[in-house]
């Protein structure tokens, strides 16, 4: 895994060495980012179920003003710490571990993400974990859920309304809006 473009181009970043974390794709990260281009610049990120935290970290290489990184395994917190410290980030982010399932209310003061990158395991209830962070985007925010090709778009999610939907191999990006 590497990061893609930006100022911390071609840096490596580090796998995880359990089995159950999905890291997305450096192709799909690619595709990401060529969508969002240079509206990524000095915006605040979300990168929800952050895993690697390779998401996060692309987006801090493309100019984002801040990325807070959320995942419920201190393992994956760790590996995220470890990532940034590669790629010798030492400002512009955040790392919590929570449970977005069930602490997400107690995050709320994580709020106007200009862009909120959710990964859930392909088994979650996207469209619930959505619902729950969804409120924290800003105005004009967007949403973007990867997810399971085979399984199809988090539809149903209170307050948000699906504008684009890409795929790349096994998995897909669904990107949503404030309605």
């Amino acid at each position: 895994m590497r990061v893609i473009a930006g100022t911390l181009k071609g840096r490596r970043i580090e796998a995880p060495s359990w089995p159950g974390l999905r890291p997305t794709s450096d192709k799909l990260r690619e595709t990401l980012f060529n969508i969002l281009g240079p509206r990524v610049v000095d915006t605040r990120v979300l990168d929800a179920c952050a895993g690697t935290g390779a998401v996060g970290i692309e987006a801090i290489s493309r100019g984002a003003r801040h990325v807070t990184f959320i995942d419920r395994d201190s393992r994956a917190v760790d590996l995220i710490a470890r990532n940034l410290a590669r790629c010798a980030v030492v400002d512009g982010y955040a790392i919590i571990r929570a449970d977005l399932g069930s602490e997400a209310q107690h995050l709320r003061h994580a709020t106007d993400f200009d862009f909120i990158f959710l990964d859930p395991p392909y088994d979650t209830e996207s469209a619930v974990l959505a619902g729950a962070v969804g409120d924290w985007l800003a105005a004009e925010g967007v949403l973007i859920i990867e997810y399971a090709r085979r399984t199809g778009a988090p539809g149903g999610i209170e307050g948000l309304r699906r504008t684009r939907e890409v795929t790349s191999g096994d998995s897909a990006l669904g990107f949503y809006v404030k309605m």
